[in-house]
């Protein structure tokens, strides 16, 4: 039976490149919107002029996360004409592991059989039994892809090694729900990094907030202004440029983080910032511990302020903060802005 985990996929697409250079979008399964079937042949490196080849790109757009793998077809198989082609998967959970690997399966499919039709079997059988058979090496198995897995499968390690206690700035950035903006030139590099920043806020568990692949269409543009905070991750250095998109600008050629001004005094740091700051570093550069173990000494420390601030929430009427009682506290002026700012982000605020 379909359990709720397999419930998550939404559609398959198949696009192609001929051997005239031509790139289609050659079939679909269930269906695939107009719209949505435009931004997957833009993600797809085979539409790119053949600048870059991208064997697995992923991101997010009108709350569907897609994952795109793409082959090139060596000769001989049952696929003469074609030269190259992607298959997109779209679901609705975050899991590049998961779907890389059935990608992988559909795409020896499609090589070996030449029709679609094996690939549309082998997608069916995932959706009701979770699981499908592969010709050559055993069996792809969902649950062998648990999300935790998946929030987990970046490296924090690698985040602070670059960014030293500037990661900080990344903290706060995600605790406030504020607009990151991240710019590598390299699509592979921007979704190793991007992948991992919402494990900073790891209370919230919420990835709905990646969106690692970001073009400059008004389309994607749109749909990201949608979000109150969120990570963006875009190829294009023009983005530097479109100051209305982002409180924290990344750039991770130069390895430089820039606060907006419009955000500069949401994001003062004072010394309670400094002490999660060394939490991370400290953590980090610790050779024994692992990328999970350092998110959770960051979670601990997180959960600690957190808990201070549910506790002068229940202080107050109807559990929620003022500005008023916070100034009774005579927190130092950063750290009373930062908990007034946490607070508006936890809906603990009274309106």
């Amino acid at each position: 039976m379909a359990t709720t985990e397999t419930q998550l996929m939404l559609s398959v697409g198949l696009i192609e490149k001929d051997v005239n250079g031509d790139t289609l979008w050659v079939w679909c399964y269930p269906s695939v919107s107009a719209e949505l079937r435009q931004l997957l042949l833009r993600k797809c490196c085979l539409t790119q002029d053949g600048r870059d080849f991208h064997t697995f790109v992923f991101g997010q757009f009108s709350r569907t996360w897609y994952y795109i793998t793409t082959l090139e077809v060596q000769e001989p198989t049952a696929l003469n004409k074609v030269t190259h082609f992607s298959i997109a998967v779209t679901a609705k959970d975050f899991n590049p592991e998961k779907y890389a690997a059935l990608s992988r399966v559909l795409c020896r499919m499609y090589v070996k059989h030449g029709s679609p039709v094996k690939m549309m079997e082998a997608y069916i059988t995932v959706l009701t039994k979770g699981v499908c058979q592969n010709d050559e090496n055993g069996s792809f198995l969902i649950k062998d892809y648990d999300v935790r897995k998946a929030y987990l499968a970046g490296s924090i390690k690698d985040v602070v090694s670059q960014f030293g206690m500037e990661t900080i700035i990344l903290y706060t950035a995600l605790m406030l729900k504020k607009r990151i903006v991240v710019h590598h030139p390299r699509i592979e590099a921007l979704l190793e990094f991007t992948r991992v920043l919402p494990a900073l806020a790891w209370h919230r568990k919420d990835w709905s907030v990646l969106h690692p692949y970001v073009h400059l269409t008004a389309a994607e543009l749109d749909d990201l202004k949608k979000c109150p905070g969120y990570v963006a991750g875009f190829v294009d250095p023009e983005v530097s440029n479109r100051l209305e998109l982002f409180d924290v600008f990344v750039s991770l050629p130069d390895s430089v983080i820039t606060v907006s001004q419009g955000a500069k005094d949401a994001m003062a740091m004072g010394k309670l910032h400094k002490d999660v700051a060394q939490v991370i570093v400290q953590s980090a550069e610790d050779a024994e511990r692992s990328d999970s173990q350092v998110i959770k000494d960051i979670s601990i420390k997180t959960k600690e302020i957190l808990t201070n601030l549910f506790a002068l929430a229940d202080a107050c009427e109807g559990s929620k903060l003022t500005l008023e009682v916070l100034k009774q506290h005579h927190f130092p002026p950063a750290t009373e802005n930062f908990l007034f700012h946490l607070a508006a982000a936890e809906q603990l605020l009274r309106i």
